[in-house]
C-alpha cells in the first residue's frame, strides 16, 4: 500500500508521510526522567496525539 498524507487522527509512520515526532519536543524525556508535570498544548492538528504515541512507543 503506497504513503499518503494523513488529515485526520494519528499519523502511523508506516502508512501516513510524516516527521518523525519527538524532534519538536527535545527536553520531554527530560521532564519525565525528573518525574516532572508538562503540558502540551498546541492548536488543533499539529501531532499532539501522534507525538504522544510516538513518545509511548519509546
Amino acid at each position: 500500500m503506497p504513503r499518503w498524507f494523513n488529515t485526520a487522527g494519528p499519523c502511523k509512520a508506516d502508512i501516513h508521510y510524516m516527521l518523525p515526532p519527538t524532534v519538536r519536543l527535545p527536553n520531554l524525556e527530560r521532564l519525565i526522567a525528573q518525574q516532572s508535570y508538562f503540558v502540551i498544548h498546541a492548536p488543533r492538528q499539529t501531532g499532539k496525539t501522534t507525538a504522544m504515541l510516538a513518545l509511548a512507543q519509546q
